[in-house]
Order: structure tokens, then sequence, then C-alpha cells
């Protein structure tokens, strides 16, 4: 069983700034992931061609089930709003994260994490860039029951925020809603905290350490698969962990086999 989480810029290409439907459809198909989950996710917006890039990446891997879970409406860094209930944004642009899987969904589960209430200094590269103060956004948790060859095992895709300690808090807030569904528990997802600070608050394992970001030369792992150890002896040992170069995005993805 092959574990994967990828953010994907919303599917844009470093070397052209484009989102092409088969570039994308190429890059997912090549992680030959049973359970993906992916971040920084469009639908219905005009910088992506108003496609639906969780269900191009489902039909990439050939998996049944797939969901995606918006955290705004409309777009991040230019007009936004929270999410008012979870059947909101319908017809309108939306970002967010996606959950796609190979095995069958018993339910699913949406959990909305608050923005941070202060903005931070972020860096913007480019002309006109440098450290800049920005507004955070919402975030969302999508978990997934799933029925697998080894067992029923809870997996939750998540992007936590870029402000440093908010981003901790978001992590503990995670922890305490993945506790209520059943064991086996994995989390993947880009959490916006090196690994040794996503092993520390959340106190679960890490599946894969292999830094992931910037896609280029990776110095630092913002992305991560982790297993809650309640339960843990209940997963296959780990026989792979992979961080291979994409044709989209400026992260690399996080690939982790099991069994």
């Amino acid at each position: 069983m092959r574990l994967a989480t990828f953010n994907l810029l919303h599917g844009r290409s470093l070397t052209d700034g484009l989102v092409d439907p088969d570039r994308l459809t190429a890059a997912v198909t090549a992680l030959d992931a049973d359970i993906l989950a992916l971040q920084e996710v469009d639908r219905d917006q005009s910088r992506s061609g108003k496609l639906d890039l969780t269900a191009i990446a489902a039909r990439a891997l050939g998996a049944p089930e797939h969901r995606f879970a918006a955290a705004v409406v409309g777009t991040p860094g230019e007009r936004f709003r929270p999410l008012t209930h979870d059947d909101d944004g319908h017809g309108e642009p939306c970002y967010g994260v996606g959950l796609v899987s190979r095995h069958p969904v018993r339910s699913w589960r949406v959990t909305r994490l608050r923005p941070a209430p202060v903005r931070s200094p972020v860096y913007v590269p480019g002309p006109g860039g440098g450290l800049v103060l920005l507004h955070d956004e919402p975030r969302v948790l999508l978990a997934a029951i799933l029925d697998t060859p080894h067992g029923p095992l809870t997996v939750a895709a998540t992007h936590l925020s870029f402000v440093p300690g908010w981003n901790a808090h978001q992590l503990r807030r995670v922890v305490r809603a993945l506790r209520t569904l059943p064991a086996p528990r994995i989390l993947l997802g880009d959490l916006n905290l090196p690994a040794w600070a996503a092993r520390l608050v959340s106190g679960w394992r890490p599946l894969g350490r292999r830094p992931t970001y910037p896609a280029g030369q990776p110095r630092v792992q913002l992305d991560h698969v982790l297993a809650d150890r309640q339960g843990i002896d209940q997963l296959p040992p780990v026989t792979g962990v992979h961080t291979p170069l994409s044709t989209i995005s400026d992260h690399r993805p996080l690939l982790v086999d099991l069994g």
C-alpha cells in the first residue's frame, strides 16, 4: 500500500507558470499512490482553467473514491471568504485540500481550523517581493475511514498555517479531532513545520523522513506522513520512502510504501 502527500501549487509548473491538465494527470499517475492527500487544490478557479483538480487526480490513479474540502471560497492572495457551511461555495471558485483513495471509504469527516488572528511576515520572491505582512487563511482537515486489505484505516489530509506557533496550535487540534476516529490513524499533509517540530507537537511517528521543499534542491521537510502511536502496531512496516522530482509544484511529493 502506497501513501502519498503532495502540495500541488494548484497544478502550476515552475518552468512556464501554466496549469495543464495533461501534465497534472501525468504527474499524479507517476506517483501510483493507493491513498493520496493533496494540498493547495483548486476547484473552479480561473487560474487553473476552472478544473476540479481532485477529480483529475482520482482519474489519473484509477481511484473510485475522492473528495475535495474547501478551506476558502475565492482565490487566496486576492479575495476570499471563509465557508459558512460544508456545502457553501458551489459554483464559485474554491481552494482547499483533497483526498483520493483506491480503497472503499466508509465515511468522511471535515474539521475546520480557524486562521491565525494576526498578520504574519512572509517572504514573497520576485520583483516587488520581499517580506510582506499577510493575513492567514482558514484551514481544513479532511479525514476518511477506509476499508483496506490490512483492515480499517483512518487517513486525513490537511495544510496548516504558515504562521509560526499557530500551525502547532492547529496540529494539536488536528490530533484531537482524529483521535475520535478509529485506529490506526495516519495524517498526511503540508504542515508548514519541520520534521522535529511535527513529531514533537503531534506525538505521532513520522513514517518518512526526507526534505521536500523547495522542489529543485529540497532543504526542509514541510510535507509529512505521520502515524498515531496508538494502533501503529496494526500497520504494515515501512518498506520505502521516496521524494521524486515532479513536473509541477514547488514541493516534492512524499511517498511512503507499507508492507
